[in-house]
């Protein structure tokens, strides 16, 4: 019983000894035993929204709503993340034919990449930015 004890102990204070290898920057230990902060990376710089939308035309819009007179507004910071938004507008056609009239997407660029989009929202900025066509 004595036996079960001790390595009960030993094992508790080697989980205790292994625990100073874990802590965070932000910890009440010694500098030497806190981890070192993630470097951030760098911010990109803004893209070119007119030539990528002009480029990844097919992500944006689908190819059957033949979309024209497109206008692009300027990029802004995303709020949850390192890369970029726009605000998209495009006379767009639905699938049976009918004129759906200008339409507003939100896209996201990431890397100089077109990595989601979705429909502008009445809360989204997108009725207040000034646009030029591409």
């Amino acid at each position: 019983m004595l036996r079960i004890i001790a390595h009960a102990a030993l094992f508790a204070g080697a989980l205790a000894l292994g625990a100073c290898g874990f802590t965070d920057s932000r910890a009440p230990v010694p500098e030497f035993m806190r981890m070192k902060e993630a470097e951030q990376p760098p911010p990109e710089p803004p893209p070119d929204v007119k030539r990528l939308v002009r480029e990844q035309i097919d992500v944006v819009f689908l190819t059957t709503s033949y979309p024209r007179e497109v206008h692009v507004a300027p990029p802004h910071r995303e709020v949850r993340g390192p890369g970029w938004t726009a605000c998209v507008r495009a006379q767009l056609t639905s699938a049976t034919g009918t004129p759906l009239g200008a339409q507003t997407y939100i896209v996201t660029i990431n890397s100089g990449k077109v990595v989601d989009r979705r429909r502008a929202e009445a809360d989204d900025i997108c009725g207040t930015e000034t646009y030029e066509r591409i």
